[in-house]
């Protein structure tokens, strides 16, 4: 607001000389009809320093309105960087997001299939000890029966030899 004060000071001012100056120039004369030549001369003076002064004011306006369009065209500039970089960020993102979902079903549909697997997997291994079990105990028994047959087999063959020396003994007995 202090601003707004001294520039309608200055263009009442302004206005003041104006008048003044065109009243004389015209001719007519207002209440002061015998302005002399030192009156003439300091108006005229303080006319040409507003006029400098407006100048100066109407330069120091251009040279910061363009100060602020040159920045609202680096702002401009900057917020489609930052618009570039936040799409291509959104875009990079996207892809990464679709492959990570991808792979993360295939990994929950491959988990699905895995469990029955695992559990096919412990059954089969559990009947694979147990079958291995019952051959080895058959295996085990037919090793025992095995055994048990040769010693029967060697103690049929032993009796067996003895019962036929003992006949050849009694044949040889009868004969003499």
């Amino acid at each position: 607001m202090s601003i707004e004060q001294p520039q309608s000071q200055g263009h009442h001012q302004s206005q003041n000389l104006n008048q003044l100056l065109v009243q004389q120039n015209s001719g007519s004369l207002s209440f002061n009809s015998n302005l002399s030549k030192e009156d003439e001369e300091m108006s005229r003076s303080a006319l040409s320093t507003f006029r400098a002064k407006e100048e100066e004011i109407e330069k120091k306006k251009l040279e910061v309105k363009e100060k602020v369009q040159a920045q609202l065209g680096r702002v401009e500039e900057e917020s489609k960087r930052l618009a570039f970089i936040r799409e291509e960020l959104e875009a990079l993102a996207d892809p990464m997001r679709k492959e990570v979902s991808v792979v993360r079903k295939k990994i929950d549909t491959v988990n699905k299939e895995l469990k029955p697997l695992g559990h096919t997997c412990q059954k089969k291994e559990r009947e694979y000890k147990e079958a291995l079990e019952a051959f080895n105990e058959k295996n085990k028994e037919k090793v025992q029966l095995i055994t048990k047959l040769m010693e029967l087999v060697s103690e049929s063959e032993k009796l067996r030899m003895k019962k036929l020396e003992e006949l050849s003994k009694n044949i040889d007995s009868i004969q003499h």
